[in-house]
């Protein structure tokens, strides 16, 4: 299973996007959203990912910077459902801490084929930067999950910075999402059922 890679293009009223996700080859990140903190978490999400990401997005961020990272995690998502394919010969599932200062996150992910999110904790404050609100984390997250076909949860277990806790959150998130589409050599699908579905 070399080369899992997936280019995904999606364009509404609200959103005109092109991302390209490369699993396994280039590691080069270009990511441009038009939302900087946006930005600097996919950047991160790429990085501690160990995988390749190009991200040019156009959106209506002078109304909310909402409609943007929602359909970008949307596009993430459909990307990484291609890329993965079958998903045969991958780990499954994975798991990450992540601290950054006084921030701790914590991640579990299983590529189950049914999505589904958990997302516990609370943002110390409810905007970071100018203004991307906090709640965003949680939204792109869900949009990702469904559209992969992913189990994940996420537990923000202490904050007192709430740009600190969203990079916590991206960065386990990251590393746990590494494990899980591990390749292992193996030429079956690591499931009971024969299927992730």
């Amino acid at each position: 299973m070399i080369g899992r890679e997936a280019s995904i293009t999606r364009k509404t009223s609200e959103t005109d996007i092109t991302l390209v996700l490369d699993l396994d080859g280039s590691r080069d990140i270009n990511v441009t959203t038009g939302v900087p903190f946006f930005d600097h978490m996919l950047h991160a999400l790429a990085r501690h990912g160990r995988f390749g990401l190009t991200v040019d997005a156009t959106g209506d961020v002078e109304i909310d910077p909402h409609h943007t990272v929602e359909d970008v995690g949307i596009a993430l998502g459909q990307a990484l459902r291609a890329a993965l394919g079958d998903r045969i010969g991958i780990e499954r599932y994975g798991f990450a801490y992540a601290p950054l200062d006084e921030a701790l996150a914590r991640v579990v992910i299983d590529v189950s084929g049914r999505p589904y999110l958990e997302f516990t904790g609370t943002f110390p404050e409810p905007v970071i930067g100018q203004d991307f609100a906090a709640s965003l984390v949680e939204e792109f997250w869900r949009a990702l999950v469904v559209n992969a076909g992913l189990t994940v949860h996420i537990d923000l277990l202490r904050a007192r910075n709430s740009h600190h806790a969203a990079e916590a959150i991206f960065k386990a998130g990251a590393i746990a999402l590494r494990g899980a589409i591990r390749q292992t050599g193996d030429s079956d699908v690591p499931s009971t059922k024969g299927v992730l579905a």
